[in-house]
C-alpha cells in the first residue's frame, strides 16, 4: 500500500522505458523541457481530453479523460477514453440501465511500437479500474494516430507483471533519491532533455545538482 502523495504517474513509464535518467531528472529533479515529439502528443491527447464527458451511441457509452488509480501498486494517471459495452458481466453506471463491460483505450501520435511499452501503459491503467471497480478488465485498445488504426491489447500475466515490475522499480528510485548516470547513444539526439542531460559532455556525474556544483567548485579553485 501507498500514501497517496507517493503515487507514481503511469504516463511516467513511457520515459522510464525510454531512458531511465529522463525519468530520473524529470520526475526526481523536477526537469523538463518540450520538443516535436512531445508536442505531437499534447497536440492528438487534446482531441480527448474533455473531463466527465459521457456520450451514448446506442448500447455504447464512451466517457473520456478518465482518472484511475491505484493504492497497490502505488500509481494514477488518466485513460485517455473508455467504453462502456453492455455485459451482464459488468457494473452498474448510475443513471444508465443494465451492466457495462469497461474497455479502456489509449491515444498515441506516432504508430505502433517494436517495443510493448504502450501497452504495459494501458495495461496499467487496467489494473486501476479493476482494483476500483472490483472487476476484471481482460483487454483494451490503442488508437495510434499516424496509422489511424487501432489494435486491440489483451492484458496478460506477462503484461501485468511487467508494469508491476517497472512502478516498483520507480518507487525506488525515488525513495532514493537516484538520478542515473547519463550515457549516450544515438537516441539521445531525439530526447526533450537533451541540453539538459548533455549526455556527451558530464557521463561522470549522476544528477544536474551535481554537474552544476562540481562547475562552481572548478571556479573557485
Amino acid at each position: 500500500m501507498y500514501l497517496e502523495e507517493d503515487y507514481i504517474m503511469i504516463s511516467g513509464i513511457q520515459h522510464f522505458a525510454y531512458c531511465k535518467r529522463q525519468w530520473a531528472l524529470i520526475h526526481v529533479e523536477h526537469q523538463w523541457e518540450q520538443n516535436l515529439y512531445t508536442v505531437k502528443g499534447d497536440i492528438v491527447h487534446e482531441k480527448v481530453d474533455d473531463p466527465f464527458l459521457m456520450e451514448s451511441r446506442g448500447n455504447l457509452i464512451i466517457s473520456r479523460s478518465v482518472p484511475v488509480q491505484s493504492e497497490l501498486l502505488g500509481c494514477y494517471g488518466i485513460a485517455d477514453l473508455i467504453e462502456y459495452h453492455q455485459s451482464e458481466q459488468g457494473v452498474e453506471i448510475p443513471g444508465k440501465e443494465g451492466f457495462y463491460r469497461l474497455y479502456p483505450i489509449e491515444y498515441k501520435a506516432g504508430k505502433p511500437k517494436d517495443d510493448n511499452i504502450d501497452k504495459v501503459q494501458l495495461c496499467l491503467q487496467a489494473m486501476c479500474i479493476e482494483e476500483i471497480h472490483n472487476i476484471k478488465v481482460p483487454e483494451g485498445a490503442i488508437y495510434y494516430a499516424k496509422v489511424r488504426r487501432r489494435e486491440k491489447v489483451v492484458f496478460t500475466q506477462e503484461l501485468r507483471q511487467q508494469g508491476e515490475n517497472l512502478i516498483t522499480e520507480m518507487h525506488q528510485l525515488i525513495s532514493d533519491s537516484t538520478t542515473p548516470r547519463p550515457s549516450y547513444s544515438k537516441i539521445c539526439d531525439h530526447c526533450s532533455l537533451y541540453n539538459i542531460c548533455l549526455p556527451k559532455s558530464k557521463s561522470k556525474y549522476e544528477s544536474v545538482d551535481h554537474y552544476i556544483n562540481s562547475q562552481i567548485a572548478e571556479e573557485i579553485r
